[in-house]
């Protein structure tokens, strides 16, 4: 009976927890775990479990000064491939990047996903910072 009633006021605890969540918070949540499963799915194979890379053929998503300072230009990216050389991390990089034709949403929770892991801290990336950032590319 003390066993039931102590898992209830446990399940009552979490359930309050959650609810205190703010909408900011339960808009990245659903992001980023939306964006770990596409990460699995269709990034993990190059660039590794944690971010990695893969030697010098292709770049760690570990280098936040790298995201920070491409960030305008990281959906691009995924959308579109990438032919040239980079330098990540002061080393370079020549290898291809495969177009992925993934709609805003799917590469906004990526992106949330990998710049809010491996290391980095760069917040929600939303479907609309996608559209607009993709407005821009070529």
């Amino acid at each position: 009976m003390k066993l039931k009633i102590i898992i209830g006021l446990g399940l009552v605890c979490i359930a309050f927890i959650i609810s205190c969540q703010s909408d900011d918070q339960l808009e990245f949540n659903r992001y980023y775990s939306n964006g770990r499963t596409i990460y699995q799915s269709k990034c993990q194979n190059c660039h590794g479990a944690k971010g990695e890379g893969l030697l010098a053929l292709i770049p760690p998503l570990t280098d936040s000064v790298y995201l920070k300072s491409h960030k305008d230009s990281l959906a691009c990216i995924i959308k579109y491939g990438l032919s040239k050389p980079i330098s990540v991390s002061g080393r370079s990089f020549e290898g291809q990047m495969p177009v992925n034709d993934l709609p805003s949403v799917e590469i906004a929770s990526a992106l949330t996903y990998i710049t809010n892991s491996f290391g980095n801290k760069m917040g929600t990336i939303t479907s609309q910072q996608v559209d607009s950032d993709l407005s821009g590319c070529r």
